[in-house]
C-alpha cells in the first residue's frame, strides 16, 4: 500500500500525460482501465481485495490534471455498475432477521452516524478552522459510505462475522443512506444549535457582501462567476456599468479579487444574501449556472421582494424555459440554440449568402424568442448614433401598486402610445405574456415592461402612476 501511494502517482503522472498526447479518446480509456485493472490485481496478489485496489487507482487518478476526463469516460460503466452493485447490496438484506434484530440495528445507527460526523467535523475543523463549515460537513457525511458495504461483504465471505450481526449492520448503513436527505435539509438549523458562533461567521459574510455593494446604485447582480459569468462582466466593464457577481467557489473568488473584480462569497439561493447584495437598488439580475432549483428559489426570492426587477437566466437547452419564466425569469437564454444560430450564421457565410442577409435572418431568429428583440427591430430600425444616447430605445419595468393611477383601467385606455412607448410585455402573478392586448386589463402587482426613449419612459411611468 506504501508503495502504490508514493510511487504510483510519480508513474500515473507522466504515463498519463504521454497517454493524452496521442489524441486518443480510445486509448485514454484503454490506459484508465488497464491502470484500474492493474491495480486490483497487485493488491490481489498482495493478499488484499480487488476492491481495495480499484479504490485506490480512483484515489490516485482523482490526484491528477485528468480527473474530469476520467469521469466523463467512465460514466456510463460507473451508472451502470453502481445500480447494479446496489440491487446485489439489497439482495443480500434477509428482512426476517431486521425486524428480529431491529433494536440493534438502531443501536448500531446511534453509533454510526454520530461518531462518522464527528470524525469528519473534526478533520474539517483542523484544516478549515471553521467550526459552522465543519459541522455542516460532518452532517453532510455521517452516512456509510459504497466502501463500508465493500468491506462488510468481505468480513461476511470469510465469516468473521456471524450472520445476524452482518444483517443488522447491513441494515443501519442501508438506514443511515435513508436519514442523510433529511440531516442535509435541516443541517443549518442543527449548526445554529450546537455552534452559536456559526450564525456570527454568516452574519460577518453577509457583512461583507454589503460592503461590497454599498456604493452601487442601479447595479447589476450576477449570479455565479463562472465562464458565463466573467464573460458578462466583461461586456457590462466596457459599458459602465457597475455589478456584483455572487460564486460560491472560494478559490475562484479570490482569482478575481485578485483581478480586481467585484465579486464575493455567497449563495444567491439565500434571501439575506440577495439583500446584501443590494436586491433593492439593483436593476437587473442575472443567473450565469445552469441549475434550475437554484434558478427557480432565486426567483421565488424575487417575487416576493422585487417583482419589478428583470431576471435573465442562462439554462443548458430549451427544456426549462417555460417553468423558468411561468417562475418571473424576464428572459430565458438557452446555450444550445444561441450556439446553433451562430453555427448556422457561420454556415450561411460561408456558404456565400450576402452578410446582410445573415444578420437578418439572425435578428428574425432572436426576435422570434427573445420579447425584448421584437420589439427592438419592430421601432428601433437600428440607430446607430453612438454620439446621442437620448436617441436609443431602451427597456423600463413599471411595477403597478395599489395606489397606481393604471389599475383597474384597459391598457389602451391608459394612452401609452401617444408617448410613443411600447409595452413589450406584461409579467402578472409569475405569468409572462408578451405583446398582450389593449384589452387587457391591468391589475396591482402587474409588471410592465415598456420599450421607448428615456424621456417618454419617465412621462410613461408618470402617467401610469399619476395619471398625468
Amino acid at each position: 500500500m506504501a508503495a502504490l501511494l508514493i510511487f504510483g502517482q510519480r508513474l500515473l503522472r507522466p504515463w498519463f500525460h504521454l497517454v493524452a498526447m496521442q489524441k486518443s479518446s480510445e486509448l485514454f480509456m484503454l490506459n484508465v482501465l488497464l491502470f484500474t485493472l492493474g491495480l486490483a490485481y497487485i493488491t490481489e496478489l498482495a493478499g488484499l481485495s480487488l476492491a481495495l485496489g480499484a479504490f485506490v487507482a480512483g484515489m490516485l487518478i482523482s490526484e491528477t490534471e485528468y480527473r474530469y476526463q476520467v469521469e466523463e469516460d467512465i460514466k456510463p460503466f460507473r451508472d451502470v455498475l453502481l445500480g447494479l452493485f446496489f440491487v446485489t447490496i439489497g439482495m443480500l438484506l434477509d428482512l426476517h432477521s431486521v425486524i428480529s434484530g431491529f433494536g440493534w440495528v438502531v443501536l448500531v445507527l446511534l453509533i454510526l452516524l454520530p461518531f462518522k460526523a464527528a470524525v469528519v467535523a473534526l478533520l474539517a475543523r483542523w484544516f478549515s478552522g471553521d467550526w459552522g463549515a465543519s459541522i455542516r460537513s460532518g452532517l453532510g457525511l455521517a452516512q456509510a459510505g459504497e466502501f463500508g458495504f465493500v468491506l462488510l461483504t468481505l468480513a461476511g465471505g470469510v465469516n468473521l462475522l456471524p450472520a445476524e450481526v452482518m444483517q443488522n449492520v447491513l441494515a443501519a448503513m442501508l438506514i443511515s443512506m435513508l436519514t442523510a436527505p433529511f440531516l442535509i435539509q435541516h443541517a443549518e438549523a442543527i449548526v445554529r444549535r450546537i455552534s452559536p458562533s456559526a450564525w456570527m461567521d454568516r452574519a460577518l459574510q453577509i457583512h461583507r457582501i454589503a460592503v461590497q455593494s454599498m456604493a452601487s446604485d442601479a447595479h447589476i447582480i450576477i449570479c455565479g462567476f463562472g465562464r458565463s459569468g466573467q464573460a458578462l462582466s466583461r461586456f457590462l466593464a466596457k459599458e459602465g456599468i457597475r455589478f456584483i457577481a455572487l460564486d460560491l467557489d472560494p478559490r475562484r473568488v479570490h482569482e478575481a479579487l485578485a483581478a480586481g473584480d467585484s465579486v464575493v462569497y455567497g449563495d444567491a439561493a439565500k434571501r439575506e444574501v440577495l439583500l446584501a447584495a443590494g436586491l433593492m437598488r439593483a436593476k437587473t439580475l442575472v443567473i450565469t449556472y445552469d441549475d434550475k432549483h437554484s434558478a427557480l428559489k432565486i426567483l421565488h426570492h424575487l417575487n416576493q421582494m422585487r417583482p419589478d426587477l428583470p431576471v435573465v437566466v442562462r439554462t443548458a437547452d430549451d427544456t426549462n424555459i417555460e417553468e423558468l419564466k411561468k417562475a418571473g425569469a424576464a428572459e430565458v437564454v438557452a446555450e444550445v440554440t444561441e450556439g446553433s444560430v451562430m453555427l448556422a450564421s457561420q454556415a450561411l457565410l460561408l456558404s456565400g449568402v450576402p452578410l446582410s442577409r445573415v444578420i437578418r435572418r439572425v435578428q428574425e431568429n432572436r426576435a422570434g424568442r427573445y420579447a425584448a428583440f421584437s420589439g427592438y427591430l419592430r421601432t428601433a430600425q437600428f440607430i446607430e448614433d453612438e454620439t446621442g444616447e437620448s436617441l436609443q430605445p431602451r427597456f423600463l419595468s413599471v411595477l403597478l401598486k395599489e395606489d397606481s393611477a393604471a389599475v383597474g383601467r384597459k391598457l389602451g385606455e391608459v394612452g401609452l402610445a401617444e408617448l410613443n412607448v411600447e409595452v413589450n410585455a406584461v409579467r402578472r402573478r409569475n405569468v409572462h405574456g408578451a405583446q398582450p392586448s389593449e384589452e387587457m386589463q391591468l391589475q396591482t402587482g402587474d409588471v410592465l415592461v415598456l420599450l421607448g426613449l428615456q424621456e417618454a419612459l419617465q412621462a410613461a411611468e408618470s402617467r401610469l402612476h399619476k395619471g398625468q
